[in-house]
C-alpha cells in the first residue's frame, strides 16, 4: 500500500505547487507575508462551486481564477501598494484581517455548512496504476500541478514581463531607475498569484470538503513549503512542495498521532540542515 500512499502524497504535493507558488511570487516580489492567500483559495473555491452548480466543472476552472484576478488586482492596488513603506508587521495584520473578513463574507453568503462538488464526468472513472485503482481526478490534478510548474518556469524565463519579475524581485529600485514600471509589475504578479490561489481552491474542491474555515490547513502548508523551499524561491517551493505532500500522506498513515506536527519538523529539521531553504541564498 505504500504506493498508494505516495500516490497521494504527490496529489497533495500538485495541490500545494499551485497554492504556494502565488504566495512564492508575491512574497519574492512584495516582500508580503500574505495571510489573505488562503481566503483567495476559500473564495476561489466557493466561487467555483457556484458556477459548476449553474453550468459545469469546466466554466468554474476559468471562472473562479479570474475573479480571483480581479481581486488580487484590487489587494494590489488598494493594500499592497499604499502599504508598501509600513512595516511588515502591519502589513500582515491587514491581510489576516481580510483573511476573516473574507471568512465571515462566505459564511454569510454560503452558509456554514460543509459543501462539496462533484467530480466532472469526464475524470470520474477509475485508473489502474501499480497494481491498484486511483481516481483519475486525482491524476488530473498531479497533471495540473505539473503545468503550472512548467507554465510558470517558462514565463519567467521567456518572456518580458518575466524578466521584469525576476530583476524586481532582486533589486526593485534599479530595476525602476531602468524604466520598468514595478507597481505595474506588481499588480501583474499580485494578479497572478491571487488567480493561482483560485486555481488551486478549484480543484481541490471535488475531494476536499468546502467550509469557511478551509483555508487554514492548506494556507499553513503553504508557507511552510515557501520557508523550506527558500523565502521566494519558485524553484524551491516546487520542491518543497513534493517532499511536503510525501511527508503529510506517509504521516497521516504510519504516525497519525504526530500527524498535525510533522510538516512543523519537517521544515525545523530542513532549516537546520540548510538556514536558507532548499533553494534560498544566505544574502
Amino acid at each position: 500500500m505504500l504506493s498508494i500512499h505516495l500516490f497521494n502524497g504527490l496529489v497533495y504535493g500538485a495541490l500545494l505547487i499551485v497554492m504556494s507558488s502565488g504566495l512564492a511570487l508575491i512574497y519574492g516580489l512584495r516582500r508580503v507575508v500574505n495571510f489573505a492567500h488562503g481566503a483567495l483559495y476559500m473564495l476561489g473555491a466557493y466561487i467555483g462551486y457556484s458556477v459548476a452548480l449553474h453550468s459545469n466543472f469546466w466554466l468554474a476552472l476559468l471562472a473562479a481564477p479570474a475573479a480571483m484576478a480581479v481581486v488580487g488586482l484590487l489587494l494590489d492596488r488598494y493594500g499592497f501598494r499604499l502599504l508598501q513603506d509600513r512595516e511588515p508587521l502591519t502589513v500582515m495584520l491587514v491581510t489576516f484581517g481580510l483573511l476573516l473578513i473574507l471568512e465571515d463574507l462566505v459564511a454569510f453568503i454560503w452558509g456554514k455548512g460543509n459543501h462539496s462538488l462533484f467530480t466532472p464526468d469526464l475524470l470520474d472513472f477509475p485508473v489502474h496504476l501499480l497494481g491498484h485503482e486511483v481516481p483519475a481526478y486525482r491524476m488530473g490534478v498531479i497533471a495540473v500541478g505539473a503545468l503550472v510548474a512548467v507554465g510558470l518556469t517558462l514565463w519567467l524565463r521567456l518572456s518580458k514581463i518575466g524578466l521584469y519579475v525576476r530583476a524586481a524581485s532582486t533589486d526593485p529600485v534599479t530595476t525602476a531607475m531602468q524604466g520598468v514600471d514595478t507597481d505595474r509589475t506588481s499588480a501583474v504578479v499580485v494578479g497572478l498569484g491571487s488567480a493561482l490561489a483560485g486555481l488551486a481552491g478549484v480543484v481541490a474542491a471535488p475531494f476536499l470538503s468546502l467550509s469557511p474555515h478551509m483555508s487554514s490547513d492548506v494556507l499553513i502548508d503553504s508557507f511552510v513549503v515557501v520557508v523550506i523551499g527558500g523565502l521566494g524561491s519558485l524553484a524551491g517551493a516546487f520542491a518543497a512542495a513534493l517532499l511536503l505532500g510525501m511527508v503529510q500522506a506517509i504521516g497521516a498513515v504510519y504516525m497519525p498521532g504526530v500527524s498535525v506536527l510533522l510538516p512543523f519538523i519537517f521544515m525545523i529539521a530542513i532549516l537546520i540542515c540548510k538556514p536558507s531553504g532548499l533553494a534560498g541564498s544566505r544574502t
